[in-house]
């Protein structure tokens, strides 16, 4: 982002913006999947397919020249709508497949992509070896392939029931299920909490490092303690096959709660306990999430299940631009190191809800 922002002569500030429009566009394409039950009316993994072509197409277009802010936005805000059609298609595909043990795959490919949001920490001294031209033409690259590995080999799932028609009104009646809106409330308290956890790790080892004058390797800290999730996510899978996807959902979600609240006694821990404890914290705050997402997807009407999980998604990806501002907003008017029990809203609203479901 930097280079980019160099290398096209854009303001200081167009990094808000830029991120901010990948953002508004997969909010914006999950809506749009949703609204016309994409996912379920057509091969899923067609859908896939296409997607990460145009995803592609969209992304490596900001490296030709004579192009301006506008258009960069435009093109980051078209990258991010046909994310909407491979991260919640993808687990509309997974669902297909499983009639039972869907916790577990879901906990798999959640697992691929907590790795994925990850990853960047772990190859940040690194990316001066390479051009913002070549990072744009790689990742493209990768999401062709990937999307081309779909289409070619995973089939259509022997538990795939395809809607027949349109239906406009299915984002509205979805939650009419007791069961399938509890645990999409337990979703959107998880995803309060998430992404801003994520977000703010690095800034949390700052603050710890200059505080207590530590020497901390925040690039590959901030890797372990977002990357082992996806380690946290496999784990949890296979629990929830002995116990249940909605107990181990109750349990991570209580346990993300309380690390929010004794948050500000660990920046006065010693360096290794403040490090166990994130690690802990890193763990608990995503083993709920594709638990979450397997009680919505069993929850859901078959011949709706890729719009449900598409408009929860929506929803809960919308939730996190909120949190991710409200903490930015917070670290200016308060004390850094209260700032997360704000944070603890999300695990406790999730418990509640999830309580209330059969």
């Amino acid at each position: 982002m930097p280079d980019l922002i160099v290398n096209l002569g854009l303001e200081d500030n167009a990094l808000g913006h830029l991120t901010s429009s990948v953002q508004f566009g997969f909010i914006s394409g999950t809506l749009f999947f949703a609204f016309f039950t994409i996912a379920d009316r057509f091969n899923p993994s067609a859908v896939f397919f296409v997607s990460a072509l145009l995803g592609a197409f969209f992304n490596v277009l900001i490296v030709f020249n004579e192009i301006g802010f506008i258009h960069v936005l435009l093109l980051r805000f078209l990258t991010g709508f046909f994310l909407a059609g491979i991260y919640p298609v993808g687990m509309k595909i997974a669902s297909d497949y499983f009639e039972k043990g869907l916790g577990r795959a879901l906990s798999f490919l959640v697992g691929a992509l907590v790795l994925g949001t990850a990853f960047p920490h772990l190859v940040n001294d690194f990316a001066g070896s390479f051009s913002w031209e070549y990072v744009m033409y790689i990742t493209s690259a990768l999401a062709v392939t990937g999307g081309s590995l779909i289409f070619l080999f995973v089939k259509p799932g022997p538990f795939r029931k395809p809607g027949q028609k349109q239906k406009f009104g299915a984002i509205f009646k979805v939650f009419k299920n007791k069961n399938f809106r509890a645990a999409s409330f337990g979703y959107f308290g998880h995803m309060w909490e998430l992404y801003s956890f994520w977000a703010f790790v690095p800034i949390m080892l700052q603050y710890f490092a200059q505080k207590q004058s530590q020497e901390i390797n925040i690039p590959l800290w901030s890797f372990l303690i977002i990357g082992l999730g996806g380690v946290a996510c496999f784990f949890g899978g296979l629990l929830s096959e002995k116990y249940g996807a909605k107990k181990i959902a109750l349990v991570a979600l209580a346990g993300s709660g309380l690390s929010c609240l004794i948050s500000p006694a660990m920046f006065q821990s010693p360096l290794f306990l403040f490090l166990i404890f994130l690690l802990v914290w890193g763990w608990m705050v995503i083993i709920d999430s594709p638990l979450l997402s397997t009680l919505v997807a069993n929850h859901a009407d078959p011949e709706l299940r890729g719009t449900s999980l598409t408009i929860v998604n929506c929803l809960g990806f919308s939730i996190t631009i909120v949190s991710i501002q409200v903490i930015s907003f917070l670290m200016t008017v308060m004390n850094f190191e209260y700032l997360y029990l704000v944070l603890a809203i999300g695990p406790i609203f999730g418990v509640s809800s999830l309580l209330k479901s059969d």
